[in-house]
């Protein structure tokens, strides 16, 4: 599975679990730590861990497990590293105070192939 694809899948399994403002930038031009970045924002923070669950349940059933998972007790901000692919799964609070898309600028978006559009 290319990155892109592994990118897609990541953001159908949140669109499937109604993860809001799902978005990927490509970042591999801009440093060594991974080709995207899947970014989504949830309503909650028991929300947030049950998106975090989503998507390592899916992907673990592809064979694919991540390499490290950060901040799932606290459920404000989950990142799942897939070495390629990081997913960034925030509290709608949080994801606003961080920025990650103003932080990242410079990064070209990527448009996700979602059942509903974006």
């Amino acid at each position: 599975m290319t990155s892109i694809e592994l990118a897609n899948k990541i953001a159908q399994l949140l669109d499937s679990k109604k993860a809001t403002d799902i978005m990927a930038i490509e970042i591999k031009d801009l440093t060594t730590i991974g080709d995207y970045f899947v970014i989504a924002s949830s309503g909650s923070t028991t929300q947030t861990r049950a998106l975090s669950d989503a998507v390592e349940e899916g992907l673990s059933a592809l064979g694919l497990e991540p390499n490290r998972i950060e901040g799932y007790q606290a459920g404000m901000w989950v990142v799942l590293d897939y070495s390629d692919v990081i997913v960034h799964i925030f509290y709608e609070q949080t994801r606003e105070f961080y920025a990650l898309e103003r932080l990242w600028a410079d990064a070209p978006r990527v448009q996700l192939e979602l059942a509903g559009a974006q």
